[in-house]
């Protein structure tokens, strides 16, 4: 228990700046939300639908990213800062076409949502804002590289910093644009996806800055940014990063198809879907956060070779994980009407949104232990198992599940969110019992490599 409780505190140090970025960057969807929301519930589920189309290709983006912080990790607890930087360079090029292509792809996206059935009003409204959430992913996907990049070098507070004066920027743009304050024209929900890629854009600029100037990372910095791309830099990106942004997509996916078809439902139901879900991805960030910190200091121990420290590392982690998971979902079940009136005045969305809170009150644990033991896994570079698990949880299970519930029961969007529920669950439970399997086989290779 001592050594838990010794490694909870280095896992702590290393995730609370990363656990508040995450949580100041779903401040942004928070504020979106609320600002939005108070413009009317047409807009509110036109964004909704809007950012799952968005989302769904942003998480696959995040999902390669991870890799950067994995790669990095490594090569730091083996003290080799040149071919960290290597890792850099090449990431950076990489986010940059990625951050282009997608971005292309949501904008060819544009004329075709009507295809996806919703409501007639949200794909009017929907197309102008899904075109400025595209194009702020050309700043976002190279601005995390970096933030990754700095977290895997246990240097996360400056760039904490500048993603909270992100928000910060994004909640005073959102104020004059949506709304047309101090002499600007009302853009409403045209003008929440303007705010967006203005505040992106500004965050990489600094961040990027800092990178060059910080004298902490001066000698893990690439001695000339343009040249040859390393091939072998490229491939372990994608060899770790792929499996990550399958799972990530394959999670984040399911969520996306829940909301397609509670669209079918009409505005309420998606507008309630969209207030529960960025509570969900709110509180999810602190598991999240710690989740990041477990890989990175998993990487730093099998790199280092100390393994034996990472059963603490990762058990110490998951109690963290329930006391804060276990915190919220108390408080949801107390509180989720007054949540709900924090979005909306209309009586039937906070109905409908308070009990979709308290079925989120219900899996929120099962999320928190599913989170820490894929990213211990991907510590341990175990991701291609890990992946057909969560396959399985969300798209076999979950999602029929849900739309039996919903569509044959006649449970509604309260149906495919029970459905949600059931498939964290199970994914909670198959990803730890692959964890506690890979844990005993590493044990293993210890012992032998000690006889040895």
């Amino acid at each position: 228990m001592p050594s838990v409780l010794r490694e909870n505190k280095r896992t702590l140090a290393l995730a609370l700046p990363i656990m508040v970025g995450h949580v100041s960057q779903m401040l942004l969807g928070l504020a979106d939300t609320v600002m939005i929301g108070r413009v009317g519930t047409m807009e509110l589920a036109a964004a909704a639908f809007a950012n799952v189309i968005f989302n769904t290709f942003f998480v696959a983006a995040i999902g390669l990213l991870v890799a950067v912080s994995v790669n990095t990790a490594y090569e730091h607890g083996a003290k080799r800062d040149q071919e960290a930087a290597e890792i850099l360079r090449n990431s950076l090029f990489i986010a940059l076409f990625i951050g282009l292509s997608l971005a292309l792809i949501l904008c060819a996206l544009k004329p075709l949502l009507y295809i996806f059935k919703q409501p007639e009003s949200v794909t009017i409204l929907a197309p102008k804002y899904l075109f400025w959430l595209a194009i702020s992913l050309i700043p976002a996907v190279p601005a995390l590289t970096v933030k990754s990049f700095c977290e895997a070098k246990n240097q996360p507070w400056v760039v904490f910093w500048v993603m909270l004066g992100g928000v910060a920027l994004n909640i005073a743009l959102n104020y004059v644009l949506i709304f047309g304050n101090l002499g600007f024209p009302r853009l409403e929900l045209v003008g929440a996806g303007v705010a967006t890629f203005i505040s992106r854009m500004i965050v990489l600029l600094v961040i990027f800055y800092y990178l060059t100037q910080s004298k902490k990372l001066a000698s893990s910095l690439p001695k000339k940014w343009i040249g040859r791309l390393n091939k072998e830099k490229i491939k372990s990106l994608f060899k770790v990063g792929s499996p990550t942004a399958g799972q990530l997509t394959i999670a984040f996916g399911s969520f996306s198809i829940t909301a397609l078809l509670i669209g079918q439902f009409g505005n309420t139901a998606l507008a309630a879907h969209q207030i529960a879900l960025t509570c969900t991805a709110l509180i999810f960030m602190f598991p999240l956060g710690i989740g990041m910190a477990v890989s990175i200091r998993v990487g730093h121990s099998i790199g280092g070779e100390e393994a034996k420290t990472c059963h603490p590392i990762i058990w110490g982690a998951q109690i963290i994980s329930f006391l804060i998971t276990g915190f919220f979902a108390i408080s949801l079940i107390l509180f989720s009407p007054a949540a709900a009136r924090g979005f909306s005045t209309d009586p039937n969305l906070v109905e409908l949104s308070a009990s979709l809170l308290k079925i989120v009150a219900l899996f929120l644990i099962f999320d928190g232990a599913q989170a820490i033991s894929m990213s211990a896994l991907r510590g341990l570079r175990d991701v291609i198992v890990p992946t057909v698990l969560i396959f399985f949880s969300y798209w076999v299970f979950a999602i029929p599940f849900g739309a039996l519930f919903a569509f044959k029961l006649d449970f509604g969007a309260r149906g495919l969110w029970v459905g949600l529920a059931a498939g964290l669950a199970l994914g909670a439970l198959l990803l730890t019992a692959r964890l506690i399997q890979q844990l005993r086989k590493l044990v293993g290779l210890a012992s032998e490599s000690i006889q040895k």
